[in-house]
């Protein structure tokens, strides 16, 4: 692969890749116990979606279902326990646009298997 020539799907795992760093900074940065685990279990899907490792390969659908229902329960479970502040709505705009993106993604590669 080289920028020159980009895979079709590019683009959207790109958006993936920067809308979860940026989510899971946030996470981190607050220093809280169940802020720093919400931020790690990001990266750690993170790097499970997208390693190059063949062994993981096959279970890249299911992680990337599994970081959609992660995410959309971070979004639940802020309006349900956190007070409204601009960090954490603009947070939550982020989460919102990672999950569409896992969704399109999800959507293409179903397309995609035969």
């Amino acid at each position: 692969m080289t920028l020159k020539n980009p895979p079709a799907g590019y683009p959207v795992m790109s958006g993936i890749i920067l809308a979860t760093l940026i989510t899971a900074v946030i996470h981190l940065a607050l220093g809280i116990p169940l802020f720093l685990l919400n931020g790690l279990g990001y990266l750690v899907l993170l790097v499970l979606l997208y390693a190059p490792l063949p062994a993981l390969a096959r279970f890249q659908p299911a992680v990337r279902y599994v970081l959609i229902g992660y995410t959309v329960l971070t979004i639940i479970l802020y309006f349900v326990m956190a007070p409204l502040m601009a960090l954490g709505l603009i947070t939550k705009a982020v989460e919102v646009v990672l999950v569409i993106l896992l969704v399109i993604e999800a959507s293409r590669a179903r397309r995609a298997t035969p």
